[in-house]
């Protein structure tokens, strides 16, 4: 049986992959040097990397958009991960990218999340800027606390005991490159960004009708002209169209037809899902629970744990962030009660 050494592998690379693909033995290094490893190169080291940080674990208890789904069947935040490696890959392979690049890329993205999805990130945004003095309106482009952000400080300065992951910055870039207004260097980054919300927008569908929120019929009748009638056609529509856009245009981009169809599917959602009673009745409860998560542990900030008050720079408000941004659901619902619901009343 033949081994292929790091060394075979990153020649493969130049044989097989696209001239525009971000090869393994051109990344511009880590920031602190470490010996090349035998079997695998710098962004299969980085993917393993992530894999087994506490942080990747904890993602199989953060909430994706239902905080309290009945049921074993709704995505959680690692799902959700493991959808967007899956649709980022496929997309990089078929363009002759780097796989392995886009699949660290895919696997890091939401390190930083919080609990309760994206009300816990406006939660946490709102508790910063109260204990600021800042006053926000709680918007998108106007959160002080952001994930991807997060996401970036996890692997730079928060996983293993301070010192971070030593990632290349081809990976880095990507993880903060993967929402918002900026775009990635490398275009496995640029895949990523776009198959995470090719994820979201079709899996937040699928649980909302799961969930009883949503029939496929409610879905505007010009996405379905577009994208196709169920879940698995619209995927299959958004990813061969990226494959085949992005080709043509030697860039990452989906048609323009198909894009807006796509973004007219998130504005739906908003309107009829992320706003939807249901869901906001436990959004209410979830930024309650966080505010006054977050106040106490200002105001007993030696209760937060050494690990991030050590790697805080003396900002309290950085170690309290740190701390409640990295807790699951469960758990901190369980660490709210204990705080604050009288023994007497534990079930």
């Amino acid at each position: 049986m033949h081994i292929i050494y790091r060394e075979n592998q990153e020649q493969r690379e130049h044989e097989t992959l696209s001239e525009e693909a971000s090869f393994a033995d051109e990344s511009e290094g880590r920031a602190r040097s470490t010996e090349p490893d035998i079997l695998r190169n710098d962004y299969q080291r980085d993917r393993d990397k992530i894999l087994h940080t506490k942080s990747f674990r904890r993602l199989s208890h953060k909430t994706q958009v239902f905080l309290a789904a009945e049921g074993d069947h709704f995505r959680t935040r690692l799902t959700h991960t493991l959808e967007v490696s899956q649709i980022a890959r496929t997309i990089a392979r078929a363009l002759g990218l780097n796989e392995d690049l886009t699949e660290a890329i895919a696997l890091g993205h939401d390190l930083g999340h919080t609990p309760f999805g994206h009300t816990g990130e406006e939660a946490l945004s709102m508790c910063i800027a109260r204990h600021r003095g800042v006053h926000i309106d709680g918007s998108e482009g106007n959160l002080l606390y952001r994930h991807n952000e997060q996401s970036l400080r996890v692997v730079e300065v928060i996983e293993n005991g301070g010192k971070g992951l030593n990632l290349t910055p081809e990976v880095r870039d990507g993880i903060i490159c993967h929402t918002g207004s900026l775009r990635a260097e490398t275009y496995e980054g640029r895949i990523v960004a776009t198959a995470d919300r090719i994820a979201y927008v079709n899996h937040d569908i699928d649980d909302a009708i799961r969930a009883g929120v949503l029939r496929e019929s409610d879905l505007p009748a010009s996405t379905h002209e577009v994208l196709g009638p169920d879940h698995s056609s619209r995927i299959q529509t958004l990813v061969l169209d990226m494959v085949e856009t992005s080709a043509a245009r030697d860039d990452i981009a989906l048609s323009e037809g198909v894009w807006d169809a796509m973004s007219e599917l998130r504005r739906f959602l908003f309107d009829r899902v992320y706003m939807a009673p249901v869901v906001m009745a436990e959004v209410r409860k979830a930024m309650h629970l966080i505010g006054d998560l977050f106040d106490y542990y200002v105001e007993h900030i030696d209760e937060v744990p050494q690990e991030y008050r050590a790697i805080s720079d003396g900002d309290d408000l950085r170690a309290v962030t740190d701390y409640v941004a990295g807790m699951t659901d469960r758990f901190a619902k369980s660490l709210y009660q204990d705080l604050f619901v009288p023994q007497s009343l534990h079930r």
